[in-house]
């Protein structure tokens, strides 16, 4: 019996749960769970195209009803993940100081549940694109569709590489404190300021470390406990939500937290000093509750739920649109079946509803069957990385993947893909897994 199935997984889960050392702080857990499943439902919600005049359009919910903006505020979650992701990174990063380990044994850790999952997503579409390739489908569709597909991918581009130099922004924390925030708050201000003023919109692309930086180190402080109790938290969260509304209202920053096509600023791509000021808010006001909720997930069911949803948590982003894209094209082989509602219409909501239920269906087939490759390999100690490896691999895995999120897998020549991108991808992703990508095993 495969651990795939539904009662294998949750009694797997629970006796994970059972196993918790009572020093965990189960609400980063939570947190983590909480945010990808948010970004999951969200894409899911606004990505589905249309089909007009028997023709499949991408028809953009945001762009359509324009009142949905604001539910990117809620929807925008990624600032949490870094977050998580720094308190995660700063716990890990203290434990192998303390045990004398060296900076290859941490980073070969961390990289091994980061981008063991991510493999089995590139193979799949290499193979795909060739494949439809050979069958004569057109190149603007198959760019279309892996573009669609590999959009959760940038998240890995960026997070990769702040992982990897976590020693060193740890470091700078522990040496001036909150300092180090503010420094890379101010940094991502600037960039906007500059690339405003001098009309330099190249110059945002900073930002994607600047921003994404300081929201890592607030995951620092959180774990350093100077983010603690909801006086102060709350006034975090106040502070976070004022300066949002001022970059709106009298900046000029668009009101979507997420891009949306066609518009000229776009507040995540690149990164905005509105979206670092939504992630001040977001975790000022998440914070504010963490007393409560870390009593609640002392409960059986609550936190063996949670322990699940992590366990295959990277499979889960990583596949969620890849899904969407398979039976979207599915769809348009019975004539467009369930994409004829236009967004914003009456019929629209429920048809949308059917919608997410099938793909979360369907995403738990992928789960079953992928989800062993985010299991860390059964080895008593996992082989240390040379630094030379992390440091090259980081840069060309995340060049590789910020490629293919931008231009797809697909190419005009005789094989369907752009080898020039996905050779030094696989490189990359080779040269961080240690043991080989191929060898992420439950």
């Amino acid at each position: 019996m495969t651990d795939a199935a539904p009662t294998g997984m949750w009694s797997a889960a629970h006796m994970l749960a059972a196993q918790t050392p009572p020093t965990r702080n189960r609400y980063v857990d939570f947190l983590r769970a909480v945010s990808i499943c948010v970004v999951v439902f969200g894409h899911w919600l606004v990505g589905l195209p249309a089909v007009v005049d028997g023709v499949l359009h991408d028809v953009e919910v945001m762009r359509v009803v324009p009142w949905t903006q604001w539910l990117s505020w809620a929807m925008q979650v990624m600032p949490v993940f870094f977050v998580v992701g720094g308190y995660s990174n700063s716990v890990s990063w203290r434990s192998a100081q303390r045990k004398g380990l060296e900076y290859g044994d941490w980073a070969a850790s961390r990289m091994q549940r980061l981008v063991g999952p991510l493999v089995p997503l590139l193979i799949f579409w290499f193979v795909f694109a060739v494949f439809m390739r050979q069958l004569g489908v057109e190149h603007h569709l198959m760019r279309g569709a892996s573009k669609t597909a590999l959009i959760p991918i940038w998240f890995l581009a960026v997070y990769i590489l702040v992982t990897a130099v976590t020693p060193i922004t740890h470091g700078l924390y522990r040496r001036i404190g909150v300092i180090s925030f503010w420094a890379f708050a101010l940094l991502a201000a600037l960039i906007d300021f500059l690339a405003y003023v001098f009309e330099q919109p190249a110059l945002r692309w900073a930002n994607y470390g600047f921003v994404w930086l300081a929201v890592h180190q607030l995951g620092f402080m959180w774990q350093d406990g100077r983010l603690a109790g909801p006086r102060q938290t709350l006034l975090l969260a106040l502070g976070g939500l004022a300066l949002l509304i001022l970059l709106i209202t009298v900046m000029g920053y668009p009101i979507s937290m997420l891009t949306v096509p066609g518009e000229e600023y776009s507040n995540s791509r690149p990164p905005s000093l509105a979206l670092l000021s939504l992630g001040i808010f977001h975790m000022g006001m998440l914070l504010a509750l963490e007393t409560p909720a870390r009593r609640w997930l002392q409960r059986v069911g609550p936190w063996t739920l949670t322990v699940l949803v992590n366990s295959r948590i990277m499979t889960m982003y990583l596949w969620h649109l890849t899904v969407m894209v398979l039976l979207i094209a599915l769809a348009m082989q019975f004539g467009g079946i369930g994409l004829h509602a236009l967004p914003g219409s009456v019929e629209w909501w429920p048809v949308r509803l059917l919608w997410l239920g099938v793909m979360f269906a369907v995403l738990q087939v992928f789960i079953a069957l992928l989800g062993r490759f985010e299991q860390p390999v059964r080895r008593k100690r996992v082989a240390s990385l040379p630094t030379w490896r992390i440091i090259v691999g980081t840069v060309l895995l995340s060049l590789g993947l910020a490629l293919l999120v931008t231009g797809g897998i697909s190419d005009t020549g005789p094989i369907g893909v752009r080898l020039e991108v996905m050779l030094p991808t696989f490189i990359g992703a080779f040269l961080v897994l240690p043991g080989g990508p191929l060898r992420q095993r439950g």
